[in-house]
């Protein structure tokens, strides 16, 4: 009987996991139109520049998605869930895929720590313009 109650309890929390890690909420893109910008300062400028020029064509405008690529503007991206450090290390070493449907990220080719370091602060600014944090 205990085991069945916990055979039970195992399959309950793998479904609930299932359905929450699962969705593919993460892989929706928005229209970059209706992404709130925050003020600029000459930081978010260039990591503004660094992001258009090294992961817009897969991250979207604006953070907000693609085909090819999740946006940042979901709570699977909130800093609690994907610290700095998770954005840090994905343009160095790649991503396998994990909450998207889009496969698995390449290493970002020539992309430098102060790129990545901008980039990280215009991303958490647009997300933080946007209610998700």
């Amino acid at each position: 009987m205990k085991r069945q109650m916990l055979a039970a309890r195992l399959a309950l929390l793998g479904a609930s996991l299932w359905s929450t890690s699962g969705d593919n909420a993460a892989a929706e893109q928005l229209s970059p139109d209706r992404v709130k910008l925050p003020a600029m300062t000459p930081v978010l400028n260039l990591g503004k520049l660094s992001y258009d020029a090294k992961c817009a064509q897969c991250h979207g405008l604006n953070i907000a998605g693609t085909d090819k690529g999740p946006t940042f503007l979901h709570r699977v991206y909130h800093p609690n869930h994907h610290a700095d450090g998770a954005f840090f290390l994905a343009p160095k070493r790649g991503v396998r895929a994990h909450h998207w449907r889009f496969g698995n990220m390449p290493p970002v080719k020539d992309i430098s720590d102060n790129q990545i370091k901008a980039i990280i602060a215009y991303v958490r600014a647009v997300q933080q313009a946007n209610g998700i944090f």
